[in-house]
């Protein structure tokens, strides 16, 4: 899938600048599909020229003008017909399985850091991901937002990184598990080959 979808589904909230999209990925998008900044200007100005978005400028004082895109009824129709096609399956491209694939040619404790640090970061992204929940349900229960939202993709999305950050947690922290007791039982008397 191209960025194109992403940034025509975040365009179904209504107008928005190029910043306010990236704020917009950054919160909840980023749960399904990373884009850096530079990126999405670049499809933005893409999906204006082939007229599935449209760009107004606002003068602003004191600030450069700043670009407003909304969606088309051409990026509504492609958005109808993307929805509609059969999603290729989904796979991993993680950096940190290919060293953990290597585990046992380095030094653990360096893997067990690497594996910390992820922790922390994903951690980070459950607590935004929590703050971005409650203020969707603004004091709702879950079961009377979604049966009461105008847009209930945005949270059924969010339900998913959630759980997917979730799993991770649970892999990193028994991973770490495995790496301590290998290292416990390598430095006992006689190590892995006493065994």
């Amino acid at each position: 899938m191209s960025l194109k979808y992403a940034v025509l589904a975040a365009l179904l909230n209504g107008e928005a600048s190029g910043y306010d999209l990236a704020k917009v990925f950054d919160v909840s998008v980023a749960n399904f599909w990373s884009s850096t900044p530079q990126q999405l200007y670049r499809e933005l100005d893409r999906l204006a020229t082939d007229g599935l978005v449209q760009a107004r400028v606002v003068q602003q004082e004191r600030r450069p003008n700043k670009r407003m895109f909304s969606l088309t009824g051409t990026g509504r129709d492609a958005l109808r017909g993307f929805t509609l096609t059969p999603p290729r399956p989904t796979t991993i491209r993680d950096e940190l399985m290919v060293k953990i694939q290597a585990v046992d040619e380095v030094d653990p404790d360096a893997m067990r850091a690497l594996l910390e640090e992820r922790l922390e970061r994903i951690r980070d992204k459950l607590a935004r991901y929590e703050r971005l929940r409650d203020h969707m349900l603004d004091g709702s229960t879950e079961d009377e937002y979604l049966v009461e939202t105008d847009q209930v993709g945005p949270y059924l999305t969010l339900m998913r990184g959630r759980s997917f950050e979730e799993e991770n947690v649970r892999w990193c922290e028994r991973t770490i598990e495995v790496l301590a007791a290998r290292a416990d039982r390598a430095a006992r008397p006689g190590g892995a080959e006493g065994d």
